[in-house]
């Protein structure tokens, strides 16, 4: 169901019960007299900043996600993280390891420990799978567990390795 393909606007992917749109355009536009403009289209995208590039899917995919760093109303400000993704079971939602190590001071040594972490997954980031490493940037609280969202995604380059245990820092 898109709308004619004069004015521009290309119909979000509706698969939910509510009406999707982003909140940025307005789509009831009526038609101006004069030259049609060219340029900036129906979609709403921004750059995130911090050396991060807005994914080519984010600019011109049709999807809505109003959690989406690069097309939702979400700023990244804090930490920036590097995690490896173990769990995608869930809708728009990953569960990503993070390692590090901890002194211990009164062996002189280091021990190994992790955190796992729940990251909202912008439906711009395609076929991720458990052993993928993503860069996560900090926003504002989007869920009762979710405080992170992923800005870049590189796919696994080993996948025989186990990575609900397998110990890797970043």
């Amino acid at each position: 169901m898109s709308a004619p393909a004069k004015s521009g606007y290309k119909e979000a992917d509706q698969h939910e019960k509510a009406y999707q749109k982003q909140d940025a355009i307005f789509i009831g536009k009526k038609r101006v007299i004069g030259k049609p403009k060219r340029g900036k289209g129906f979609r709403f995208w921004k750059s995130v900043g911090l050396g991060f590039k807005t994914p080519k899917t984010a600019i011109e995919g049709t999807y809505v996600d109003k959690k989406c760093p690069f097309t939702g109303n979400v700023s990244i400000r804090g930490r920036i993280l590097k995690a490896m993704v173990i769990s995608t079971k869930m809708n728009r939602t990953v569960v990503v390891r993070r390692d590090y190590l901890r002194y211990v001071s009164k062996y002189r040594r280091f021990e190994k420990r992790h955190k796992n972490m729940s990251v909202h997954a912008s439906p711009c980031f395609e076929n991720m799978k458990a052993g993928d490493v993503v860069t996560i940037g900090q926003c504002r609280p989007i869920a009762k567990t979710v405080r992170f969202n992923i800005l870049a995604h590189e796919p696994a380059t080993n996948a025989a390795l186990n990575v609900k245990k397998a110990f890797r820092m970043f």
